[in-house]
C-alpha cells in the first residue's frame, strides 16, 4: 500500500511560483538525537505580512525531495516549508512535539523574516494535515522560565486550512473502531511505536493523538476538504473533526468532494484557491467573493488520471 499520502506530492500549486521570491534553504529550527531538523522559508516578492507553515508529510514520513513552496507565496505568504523526523524511528508523538518547536522558531523570528507573529497559518495533506490539527489544537503557550528564548514562545497558530486529515484514531470509520497502528491503519504501527502493541496502548495513543478530541471553543477556525470516496482516511474523520468543533462552538467548514479518493481530484487547485481565501479571510481580515457557510458543502470531483 502506498504511504499515507503520497499525494501530498499530487497537490497542485494553485499559483505559479513569484518570481521574484527568495527562498532560504535548511534552515534548522531543531537538533536533537543527532538530528538537525530543518524547513526552508520562501519570501515572497510582495509580502503580506502573514505567514503560512506548511507541513511536509505522508504517511508520517518527511523528506527534502517534497519541498514545495504551494503557491503561497505568489499570494504574499511568507512560507515555511518543514521538514519532521520520519517514522518509525520518530513516533508521531516526537514529530507533533517537534512540530510545536517549528511553530515555536517561526514565531521567534518572525521579525526577521518580516511575518506577524499573530497571523500563522499551517497546512498540510494527510498525515500533514494530522499533524496542522495537532497545532491547532493542542499548540499553546512556551514556558517564559526557559532558558531556550524559542521554548518561551507560543506554538498555537492562527487558522488551519488541510487536505483529508486522520483526526480520531479511536473511532476510524465508524465509533470505536481503533486505528493507533491497527486495522486500516496496521500497515503504519511503526509510527505509533511500541505502545500500538496492546489495546490499552492503542487506547492512550489514540486519545493523545486524535485532535478531533482536543477541539475547543477558541481554537483557530479550521478548513478541511475531503473525498467522499477516501478508503484510507475515511470522510468519517473529517466528518467527526467537523461536529465536534461544531459541538465547541469552533469554526469549522468542511469541503466535501464527492466520487473521489485519497488526494486524487483534479479540482485541488481550486481547492487550494479557497484554502487561500480562508488564510486571507482568518489572518488578513479580507473578506472572500463567496462567503463561508462553517458548515458542510459538496462539490463534485473529478479523479486524476493514472499515468
Amino acid at each position: 500500500m502506498k504511504s499515507l499520502l503520497c499525494a501530498a506530492g499530487l497537490i497542485w500549486s494553485f499559483l505559479s511560483a513569484a518570481s521574484g521570491q527568495e527562498r532560504i534553504r535548511d534552515v534548522i529550527y531543531t537538533k536533537h538525537d543527532g538530528v538537525a531538523l530543518t524547513m526552508d522559508i520562501y519570501k515572497p516578492e510582495k509580502p503580506n505580512g502573514a505567514g503560512i507553515i506548511k507541513i511536509i508529510s505522508g504517511g508520517w514520513k518527511s523528506n527534502h525531495l517534497q519541498i514545495n513552496d504551494g503557491g503561497w507565496p505568489a499570494a504574499g505568504y511568507t512560507t515555511f516549508v518543514v521538514v519532521h523526523g520520519t517514522q518509525p524511528r520518530f513516533h508521531v508523538d516526537k514529530i507533533v512535539a517537534d512540530l510545536n518547536r517549528a511553530v515555536r522558531f517561526v514565531r521567534a523570528n518572525a521579525e526577521k523574516y518580516g511575518v506577524d507573529p499573530q497571523k500563522l497559518g499551517v497546512t498540510g495533506s494527510s498525515a500533514g494535515g494530522h499533524l496542522s490539527l495537532m497545532l491547532g489544537t493542542r499548540g499553546g503557550p512556551g514556558d517564559p522560565q526557559a532558558h531556550d528564548p524559542v521554548e518561551r514562545q507560543s506554538s498555537a497558530v492562527n487558522a488551519v486550512a488541510c487536505f483529508h486529515p486522520p483526526t480520531d484514531f479511536l473511532n476510524y470509520r465508524q465509533m470505536d473502531d481503533n486505528a493507533a497502528g491497527s486495522g486500516r491503519l496496521a500497515a503504519y504501527a511503526g509510527a505509533f511505536g511500541p505502545r500500538a502493541e496492546t489495546p490499552e496502548g492503542r487506547e492512550v495513543l489514540g486519545r493523545e493523538l486524535s485532535p478531533a478530541l482536543w477541539v475547543r471553543k477558541d481554537q483557530p477556525p479550521v478548513f478541511i476538504a475531503h473525498g467522499d470516496a477516501d478508503d484510507l482516511v475515511p470522510l468519517f474523520q473529517g466528518k467527526r473533526f467537523f461536529d465536534r468543533s461544531t459541538e465547541a462552538g469552533a469554526k469549522c467548514e468542511l469541503w466535501v468532494r464527492n466520487g473521489v479518493g485519497h488526494g486524487g481530484w483534479q479540482e485541488m487547485k481550486e481547492d487550494n484557491v479557497r484554502m487561500r481565501e480562508w488564510f486571507d479571510l482568518h489572518l488578513l481580515g479580507k473578506q472572500p467573493a463567496v462567503p463561508f457557510t462553517f458548515g458542510i458543502t459538496n462539490h463534485p470531483g473529478t479523479p486524476l488520471k493514472k499515468p
